[in-house]
């Protein structure tokens, strides 16, 4: 409970110490006026994103778009994705971590599940802040 909370704190907070851009990505819009202006505020219902494959796709494009983002925060994981399956979620996450490396990006994700229904071997790559 409170991840929404705690996700726009780290949002609003990494806007003023970033040296680049920050980007907020949800499914609906409904964080506008929670997070600083100078955050990008993307909603991925406006660009049809279902799925894991085409949530890492959109993420990918956002990466490819700007090289200078520094922190990608998301929120509502599994409703993006439209998909609570722990051992999908590990593959995906897996593949963001090699572009979290390859775009030079950190990103943050908020997921609405106790951490005994994730697989143990996320945590090797992933980790928990809350």
């Amino acid at each position: 409970t409170g991840k929404t909370k705690v996700l726009v704190d780290k949002v609003n907070e990494a806007v003023h110490v970033s040296s680049g851009n920050v980007v907020c990505v949800e499914k609906e819009t409904k964080l506008t006026y929670d997070v600083n202006y100078r955050a990008r505020l993307v909603a991925t219902d406006t660009f049809g994103v279902v799925g894991y494959d085409a949530f890492y796709g959109f993420l990918a494009g956002v990466c490819a778009g700007d090289h200078d983002i520094t922190d990608i925060f998301v929120d509502a994981t599994f409703r993006i994705a439209a998909n609570r399956d722990g051992d999908a979620l590990e593959a995906f996450l897996k593949k963001v971590n090699e572009l979290s490396a390859i775009s030079d990006t950190k990103f943050t994700f908020t997921i609405s599940t106790d951490a005994e229904n994730l697989p143990e071997s996320m945590f090797e790559f992933c980790e928990k802040l809350n």
